[in-house]
């Protein structure tokens, strides 16, 4: 025996006697056992959103979460009970983080879906139908959304009675009110709770100014911090900025907020703890919005190439919303846009595809979000087949659904996968989504969200 095998074994044995002697304390993991309510999910295939594919897949849930991915059914734990899903491809529940749920319309005779007719509700009653448009959400396999903007924090309520077990929907994260640029004269707003921002604000001389940073009001640079944590006292989890015009038949893109105000915006939210989406329909608006610090860019096209290097380097995320536009133009007679106004559309609609393109292959991240409204819940995934066309694979296209969306929200590590720890949302589609986009968009079969099987249709 060697010198330094002789000290080897004489240090092994000096750690044995003081492990015997409580010197050294050994902790040993071990897992927990499973619930009687644990399931075995088996699927034909599993394509995560990091890319990765497991052939048999066999996914065991329990609660709300995934306990462990595994393959064949040597991976199901004696006595879980197996459902059968091997017909299909499991993937992530997706995640869009850009909706409008609270937009509801009953198609009122002589209504229309943005006012003129349609049927006044209390925001109770709003956030009561409006979920319908969970319900539709859920269908495309959609489990998480972010939903940016809405009046009298209807949005709150439905996060809220989701959250509570109330009703079923997908998992919201909400912004309450957006901030917009007004006049001063046009800042007032009413209300008891108006009243109670006035007296956080610093009594009745701030009350003009309280009630407008209730609804998102801006009128001054130093609004931003009282007006953002105004919107988060009332239970905003994001901050949504709108940096300029635009939105359903108008296409133009006029900044309504400088830099200044953005980069103020963007500090006190980030200072708050929270992040900012800014809606910029230009150029302009989306390369002072970049370097404002903005988590999230929401629509702008024909953004400069530094715009898109900066956010590729700074991790802007950029949501094109380009299916939207389709959806206006599509809808049209509904809304009562002419046809010049579609052409318009469609218009925008080319260079937010173009602009994606340059996007993706700057390298700059995208998530889908399909800004939806009214008759278009139910489309959530369409943005998926123009993210295609401006580049991204099929598997890409499921990324920017799940991994990206999921970082958006600060979720990674609890959604947008199917892995161990990770909420247990599972879509089952029927195809291979990592050939063919369309298994995302038109052939989802069967949902879970958090461990509850929300959707059926096998």
């Amino acid at each position: 025996m060697t010198p330094s095998t002789k000290s080897v074994r004489r240090a092994l044995g000096m750690l044995a006697l003081l492990a015997f002697a409580g010197c050294i304390h050994v902790t040993i993991t071990r897992t927990p056992p499973l619930s009687p309510n644990a399931r075995a999910l088996r699927f034909a295939k599993l394509v995560d959103g990091t890319g990765a594919v497991t052939n048999d897949a066999t996914v065991i849930v329990d609660g709300d979460r995934i306990v462990s991915v595994g393959s064949g059914a040597g991976a199901v734990p004696a006595g879980v009970t197996v459902v059968d899903l091997t017909r299909y491809t499991a993937v992530p529940g997706m995640v869009d983080v850009h909706t409008h749920m609270t937009y509801y319309w009953d198609h009122a005779p002589g209504s229309r879906p943005f006012g003129a007719g349609n049927t006044r509700r209390t925001p109770a009653e709003l956030a009561t139908v409006a979920m319908e448009n969970a319900r539709l959400t859920l269908e495309t396999g959609v489990t998480t959304v972010r939903d940016l903007g809405a009046s009298n924090y209807t949005d709150v309520m439905m996060r809220d009675r989701i959250n509570r077990g109330e009703t079923v929907g997908p998992r919201m994260y909400v912004a309450g009110f957006g901030l917009q640029k007004v006049m001063p004269q046009t800042a007032t707003a009413t209300g008891a709770a108006g009243a109670a921002a006035a007296g956080r604000a610093g009594g009745a001389g701030n009350a003009t100014a309280a009630l407008g940073w209730l609804r998102g009001r801006i009128t001054a640079l130093v609004d931003f911090p009282l007006a953002i944590k105004t919107q988060i006292d009332s239970g905003a989890d994001v901050i949504k900025m709108y940096g300029s015009r635009g939105t359903g038949a108008d296409t133009s893109t006029v900044q309504t907020f400088s830099y200044e105000e953005m980069k103020a915006a963007a500090d006190a939210a980030h200072t708050l703890g929270k992040r900012i989406a800014i809606h910029s329909y230009g150029p302009t608006g989306g390369r002072d919005a970049v370097r404002a610090g903005a988590n999230t860019l929401e629509h702008a096209v024909d953004l400069d190439d530094a715009t898109l290097a900066l956010m590729a380097k700074q991790g802007t995320i950029y949501v094109p919303t380009i299916d939207h536009n389709r959806y206006y133009a599509d809808f049209r007679a509904d809304y009562g846009y002419t046809d010049e106004q579609a052409r318009g559309l469609d218009a925008y609609r080319a260079r937010n595809l173009e602009t994606a393109r340059r996007a993706i292959k700057a390298g700059v991240k995208v998530a889908m979000g399909s800004d939806a409204v009214h008759m278009m819940f139910g489309q959530n995934t369409h943005e998926l087949v123009f993210l295609v066309q401006a580049g991204m694979t099929p598997l890409d296209a499921l990324k920017a659904a799940t991994v990206t969306g999921a970082e958006v929200l600060g979720l990674s590590d609890r959604a947008g996968r199917v892995a161990p720890g990770y909420f247990a949302d599972i879509v089952a589609v029927d195809g291979d989504p990592v050939r063919d986009v369309t298994a995302l968009t038109s052939r989802v079969r069967w949902v879970m969200k958090g461990g509850a099987v929300v959707v059926d249709k096998r």
